[in-house]
């Protein structure tokens, strides 16, 4: 992150007394604040429905936050940033009350001299993703002269495709698409930002990366927590929705997007959303194949056991939503066609780990084959591990030293914790400061979200509607149920596994 200051302005954050204000946003912003990235006019407006005091309000979010640790933090800096922290208290449901954010905006612009510059984030339930910009548009707060006004929303964008070009119909009545920055806090990772410099800066890699040279492409993304106390609100969304539909899909279009003609927001956005465009539709007939759901069921996972998806507070007992869900699918285009893509995301599997594996042809004659025991096979792979550990991996075959043509699969890798002189920035503090700055190139554009819900709108309408298609169940603990590894038809190859165990109780993810 250059050190380009952004305008002077006012961060308004809608749901500032909620958990991901405080988990998250005050502690980015702090941080942000602290390496001298904020501009010196600079205003934090909290506003939500609990009734707090700005010194109520300071407390909660920032000095006794535990989120945060200031015992090693410069007290004058730390006092600074505290008198930049302010909060209204209003009733998001009340139009009137929005005459109470005007009025605390305009005292706190001519306070600190902020130039009317207004980032508007909405840290909120999704049912007021509609109000809030409509009540913000009537007090006339939405737009004003010779300034900015940006809006920015957490995911879900909608519920389903209807619902999303609901959601994006009535935000453009409020605000351009231009001022319309939809966070995914995954694109704010450098090693998905990472996935463009690899494919379009290196003459090793570009000329690779199509049809011609990869033989399939896996997106892996497992969690090894389950739904815990989010039960009742995660049996209204499942797996597809939750993870595939949003983060992963973004991912798909970082690897497999054309290349941009230049390094700017418009530009990327226009060739992501050409990508989302290409995907082919899995027929109704193909979703049985295609697509895998599972469930995870009692176990004992090191040594303990773990309840099951059903067992699960708020999770009705006949539940058929899923916590996991595999895809296979493929992108119509002149660099793709052909080339089957793979996508899995789930609870309760082995450990966490995001991760996308591109597997390379094998060579057109398998020489050393029948020398090589060792051999596992004769794909090589690139393994860009997103998280944790993030990194790149590129593997191969060696020669094994002494006689004969004995091979054996190495790997070369470079970790982003051996770049120790540079800053690397959380998810979170790349993407404000980007909002900062006005640019959206890591954020989603709304035709990007409507053709993605596109695509898993028919699995989903399948899901639900044919009670032939089965929620198979997996063991806590493991890699999902066992069908999943039938998606994958190509000879001597599975889901890459990103972990070896080392006891029985304990395992490590290496690149």
């Amino acid at each position: 992150m250059e050190n380009d200051r952004p305008e002077p302005l006012i961060l308004t954050i809608f749901g500032a007394s909620g958990d991901l204000a405080r988990r998250k946003l005050i502690p980015a912003i702090f941080d942000l604040y602290k390496r001298n990235f904020l501009p010196d006019r600079f205003v934090v407006l909290g506003v939500s429905r609990s009734k707090l005091s700005d010194d109520d309000f300071r407390q909660k979010v920032f000095l006794n936050s535990e989120f945060i640790s200031l015992a090693e933090e410069d007290a004058n800096l730390v006092e600074e940033f505290t008198q930049r922290l302010f909060y209204q208290p209003i009733d998001t449901n009340s139009i009137d009350d929005y005459s109470l954010v005007k009025d605390r905006l305009e005292q706190l612009e001519k306070e600190f001299n902020t130039g009317g510059n207004t980032i508007f984030y909405l840290s909120t339930p999704p049912l007021l993703y509609e109000k809030i910009p409509k009540f913000l548009a009537q007090h006339g707060l939405n737009k004003k002269e010779d300034c900015y006004r940006r809006l920015v929303i957490e995911k879900p964008f909608g519920y389903d495709l209807e619902s999303a070009k609901q959601l994006n119909a009535s935000l453009k009545e409020y605000f351009d698409e231009e001022s319309l920055y939809r966070i995914d806090h995954y694109l704010g990772k450098e090693t998905v930002q990472n996935l463009l410099v690899t494919r379009f800066a290196n003459g090793v890699f570009e000329p690779l990366w199509n049809r011609n040279y990869i033989h399939h492409v896996e997106i892996t993304n497992a969690e090894n927590i389950g739904v815990g106390s989010r039960g009742g609100y995660y049996d209204q969304s499942g797996a597809l929705r939750d993870m595939l539909q949003n983060h992963l899909m973004q991912v798909v279009a970082h690897v497999a997007m054309e290349p941009p003609i230049a390094p700017d927001a418009n530009s990327i956005r226009k060739e992501k959303t050409k990508l989302f465009e290409s995907l082919r539709p899995i027929a109704n007939g193909d979703i049985l194949k295609n697509a895998i759901r599972g469930q995870y069921t009692r176990s004992q996972v090191n040594g303990q056991i773990v309840q099951g998806y059903r067992e699960e507070e708020g999770v009705p007992h006949d539940s058929k939503t899923e916590t996991y869900a595999a895809v296979k699918f493929f992108i119509d285009n002149w660099r793709w066609s052909g080339v089957p893509f793979y996508a899995r995301t789930g609870k309760r599997l082995p450990t966490k780990v995001t991760e996308v594996t591109i597997t390379f042809k094998k060579p057109p004659h398998t020489l050393f084959r029948r020398q090589s025991e060792m051999f596992e096979n004769d794909f090589n792979q690139m393994v860009i591990r997103i998280q944790p550990d993030e990194g790149l991996m590129l593997n191969f075959g060696m020669k094994i030293p002494g006689e004969g043509f004995r091979v054996k699969n190495v790997g070369m890798d470079f970790h982003y914790s051996d770049l120790s002189e540079n800053d690397v920035p959380e998810a979170y503090e790349r993407l404000l400061l980007d909002c900062m700055r006005g640019d959206a190139t890591l954020y989603a554009h709304g035709d990007s979200v409507e053709y993605s819900w596109e695509f898993v709108e028919p699995i989903l309408d399948a899901w639900k509607n044919d009670p032939t298609i089965p929620v198979y169940g997996y063991p806590a603990g493991t890699w999902g149920p066992d069908v999943a590894d039938n998606l994958i038809e190509e000879d001597e190859l599975s889901w890459r596994n990103p972990c070896r165990r080392l006891t029985d109780d304990t395992s490590y993810c290496e690149l």
